[in-house]
């Protein structure tokens, strides 16, 4: 008979060094979904104390940017997992994703489910992370690029910074790209 030893890993909680965290969050999608990952992620850790950054470029722009905030879109074209609701065993064709009227369909699911769970829409959600704390900015050369401007975006975007003073602003930080 041999004995074995095993090794179990017990995470701390302790909230001494919670200061010292930092996380960076890049922002690239517009989609419905895609918006909403980093959202929760960032609520979540601000939650933790974690000092928390994000940095919105490309199509992330259309979750700060005030005309379309509100109308961000679900489509699972080319998103071969879709099902419905509930549903793991029938994926959704891919030949009907681009029909006219499926995107509107889908996208009102997503924002039913999304409201039965009670999470806010991503107008509400920027709040919320703005009035914990967190520290939200728009990517110059996406600004440039779209032709937008410091007024353009939500109120809780800090300023319209470089790629370079995002890394240096987020040195030693976790980073997230989604």
């Amino acid at each position: 008979m041999t004995a074995t030893t095993e090794t179990t890993f017990v995470p701390s909680f302790d909230d001494d060094d919670a200061g010292d965290r930092k996380l960076a969050i890049i922002c690239s999608k517009g989609n419905l979904d895609m918006a909403y990952p980093g959202l929760i992620l960032a609520n979540a850790a601000l939650g933790e104390g974690v000092e928390t950054h994000l940095f919105f470029t490309f199509w992330g722009f259309d979750m700060i940017n005030k005309k379309t905030m509100e109308h961000l879109k679900f489509s699972y074209l080319g998103n071969t997992a879709m099902h419905p609701p509930g549903s793991f065993a029938v994926s959704m064709p891919q030949g009907l994703a681009g029909m006219p009227g499926v995107t509107a369909m889908t996208t009102k699911m997503l924002k039913k489910q999304i409201a039965d769970l009670d999470i806010p829409e991503v107008p509400e959600f920027l709040e919320q992370i703005s009035a914990s704390g967190g520290h939200m900015w728009a990517c110059r050369l996406s600004a440039d690029m779209m032709k937008l401007h410091e007024e353009d975006l939500y109120e809780g975007v800090e300023g319209i910074i470089s790629a370079g003073d995002f890394i240096e602003m987020t040195d030693g930080a976790q980073l997230l790209f989604i």
